[in-house]
């Protein structure tokens, strides 16, 4: 495949990665920073013009053959236009070009800045936009909270307003939004025990969700599976909610259940939503654990149901058969409620470990991971650990680990929980799933990961390199369980609506210039469960935020053309 540029005789187009209508250095700068333009203000001439493609808008509409014009940070122009001018000239040679993909749970920013190299593993996916959060956010914070280093500088925040100015400060590659974690509200006002809030201390976090809707986020968000959120009523969930939604928010959630009780965590979803007046969104949408995987399509015919009575439910997938959790979840959240560490030092007692090892067996009044997996320690596999952990562990089962560290695997497991810091893939769910959820006409695509940087890393979730490439290799090309114009609309208008963002997600003149440029015979997910979880993902061969190649020929540039998505902006 050939990735040049059309080459034109008249001296009025350029030919060359750069043109040569302003001198060398300046013209590069504002190529890279502002866009250039033959002729400022004319209709006629484009920074950018890709020509030759084959154009899925992200509508949902069939593809068409047109020429795309882009000025400035926003598309021009979509049709016929090879009798324009432009700065620059992209042959697409039938390629395709989609809005970019916007990954609508896609955790932390704050890598962005202490780890710029990476948020290549979600631009080589083609995503141009994500939504961060997931109970945790990056604000509030607590004004005790110790600073972090970025790039060499101490810095502290405390509230989102301050928190967004650093982001723009040290500049981002990739478009970012943020909801307000209900969890982190939680820790700042109540730490991480087991405590209901004094109606005073509700009100402090009410003021907090306010602040941070004020501030630009698009909503509440919820990890209830997990300490300390795990403690929150769905009351509490309601009032705080209730907040967000007088800013036109969002109730977005990883539901306090994804297995045996999947139906009655969606209805106070539900409830969560109707009690505050918001729309809700629910995190990869699931049916964890072999005995319940029937539940699917009753949990999607639940959400039909309430969107049939005028509930805006919406929900997410990841498209992978294995999830990605911390090991200490498979013990019961009752036990961290005084604290993790104090519970954690207490493990070493055998006696203890018999009766926890006796209720993981026999239980399933909980979201017992021991049992989604078919209570088979085969099916765990250790994908990242803290530093007091044999590394040698890492991409192992834990029954693999267990002989590797010369224990039997139920101490192993106890040995690693307590170690802490060590997440894990089970395999609990199943293909038929994935393509039920697809089936649903309002669920949207997510990686579930924050942005990763293979050189510092052991291992990961292959979701977080390949979960939207992977869509379009699997569920395309392979299982034809959706067609290329219907997934890459799940992937970027669906999500944008979603969002508020009003001016994302279409080609169509005056929308911004995300943009996506990919052979849909060729983009494929390279990153496997393992030691391979680490490979980028191929077949992006220009990548556009805002109007500025991010991905230029493949290449990817050292450009920060991202922007802090605020709510109503």
């Amino acid at each position: 495949m050939k990735h040049t540029f059309v080459k034109r005789s008249t001296a009025k187009h350029s030919t060359r990665r750069f043109p040569d209508l302003l001198s060398g250095t300046l013209c590069l700068m504002i190529v890279l920073i502002v866009g250039c333009s033959t002729e400022p203000g004319s209709d006629s001439s484009f920074d950018v013009l890709i020509t030759n493609a084959r154009v899925v808008d992200g509508a949902g509409n069939p593809w068409f053959r047109a020429d795309i014009g882009i000025r400035g940070d926003r598309i021009a122009a979509v049709g016929t236009l090879a009798d324009h001018e432009a700065v620059r000239i992209i042959d697409a040679e039938d390629r395709v070009v989609s809005p970019g993909f916007i990954d609508m749970m896609g955790q932390a920013t704050t890598v962005l800045m202490t780890d710029p190299p990476s948020a290549e593993s979600k631009l080589r996916q083609g995503i141009t936009t994500y939504l961060s959060g997931e109970g945790g956010s990056a604000a509030p914070r607590s004004p005790e909270a110790p600073p972090i280093e970025i790039q060499g500088d101490e810095q502290a925040w405390q509230t989102y307003g301050d928190y967004f100015q650093l982001l723009e400060q040290y500049g981002i590659p990739i478009n970012v939004v943020h909801d307000v974690g209900l969890t982190q509200v939680r820790r700042v006002v109540l730490g991480d025990e087991d405590v209901q809030p004094t109606p005073e201390q509700l009100d402090q976090m009410k003021m907090l969700v306010r602040q941070a809707m004020e501030d630009g986020a698009v909503g509440t968000s919820t990890s209830l599976i997990y300490p300390p959120a795990v403690y929150a009523t769905t009351e509490e969930l309601i009032e705080l909610t209730r907040v967000a939604g007088e800013y036109g928010g969002v109730y977005f959630t990883h539901m306090r259940n994804e297995s045996h009780a999947l139906l009655d965590a969606i209805r106070e979803a539900i409830a969560v939503g109707s009690g505050a007046g918001v729309p809700v969104h629910i995190y990869h949408l699931k049916a964890a654990g072999q005995e319940n995987w029937p539940l699917m399509a009753d949990a999607l015919a639940l959400i039909d149901s309430a969107r049939a009575s005028g509930m805006d439910v919406t929900a997410d997938i990841y498209p992978y058969i294995r999830n990605g959790i911390g090991l200490g979840s498979f013990l019961h959240p009752r036990h961290y409620a005084a604290g993790t560490a104090s519970f954690l030092q207490t493990l070493s007692d055998a006696n203890l470990r018999a009766e926890l090892r006796r209720e993981v067996e026999t239980t399933s009044d909980w979201e017992n991971w021991y049992r989604h997996v078919g209570m088979n320690w085969d099916n765990v596999l250790i994908v990242s650990a803290s530093d007091g952990v044999d590394p040698a562990v890492i991409n192992r089962s834990i029954t693999e680990a267990a002989e590797l560290l010369g224990t039997d695997p139920w101490n192993a497991f106890f040995d690693l929980v307590q170690a802490g810091g060590v997440s894990v893939n089970p395999r609990s769910m199943n293909e038929e799933q994935k393509w039920l959820a697809l089936g649903a006409e309002y669920v949207m695509i997510d990686t579930d990961a924050s942005p990763v940087n293979p050189s510092n890393t052991d291992s990961s979730h292959p979701r977080a390199f390949g979960a939207f490439p992977r869509v379009i290799a699997k569920y395309v090309r392979e299982d034809s369980v959706l067609s290329l114009e219907d997934a890459v609309h799940r992937m970027s208008s669906m999500a944008a609506r979603r969002l508020g963002l009003h001016d994302r997600g279409i080609i169509a003149p005056g929308m911004l210039a995300d943009l996506v440029v990919f052979d849909p015979e060729q983009i494929r997910d390279m990153a496997e469960f393992g030691a391979g979880a680490t490979r980028y993902a191929e077949g992006v061969d220009y990548l556009f935020v805002n109007g500025i190649p991010v991905i230029d020929d493949r290449e990817l540039m050292d450009v920060m053309p991202g922007r802090v998505l605020r709510r109503g902006q």
